[in-house]
């Protein structure tokens, strides 16, 4: 997940394993600014075979040229469809949302979520329960707390302040 809190993006995105995907957000930045920080950004994961989606709506990630859309809107996407899930409810919605891939969040204390207490194991077990997306655990993440979750049998995790080169 990019974020204007990661320290050099660019490296960031190098120190990726490859064919990693990466979620472009950066909502802060207006229109222009953010397609052009999104071109670059789509330079680097076309070097690096990483799927790059556009957290915005699908038409917008097509014309952008992601691979597919972050979002939780009923707008069809021709690309791949990823959503963020909170609880057990929103992960039940994803189905009719016809996502590819849930991000499940936050499943630790995280800044992206100040004051907010992380699911922690337990609630991650409850979301995840039967359902058959992939399942990517978001929210104060690194990779031994990625470790602590192989139980849950997830497809993988994400970051945002883990990348930071601050963070190492």
């Amino acid at each position: 997940m990019t974020d204007p809190r990661i320290d050099g993006l660019t490296a960031a995105i190098m120190r990726l394993p490859k064919r990693s995907g990466i979620i472009f957000r950066h909502y802060h930045l207006p229109q222009r600014e953010r397609r052009t920080l999104f071109d670059r950004v789509r330079k680097l994961a076309r070097r690096q075979r990483h799927l790059l989606l556009l957290a915005d709506r699908p038409r917008i990630a097509r014309q952008w040229g992601a691979d597919g859309a972050h979002d939780r809107s009923r707008h069809q996407s021709q690309g791949l469809r990823t959503v963020a899930v909170h609880n057990v409810r929103e992960a039940a919605s994803a189905k009719w949302l016809h996502a590819d891939l849930i991000f499940i969040s936050p499943v630790f204390a995280t800044r992206s979520h100040p004051g907010t207490r992380g699911l922690g194991p337990v609630g991650v077990g409850q979301i995840v329960g039967n359902q058959r997306h992939r399942t990517i655990a978001l929210g104060g993440m690194t990779a031994r707390r990625a470790k602590s979750l192989a139980a849950l049998n997830l497809h993988g995790w994400a970051a945002i302040d883990a990348l930071s080169l601050s963070k190492g």
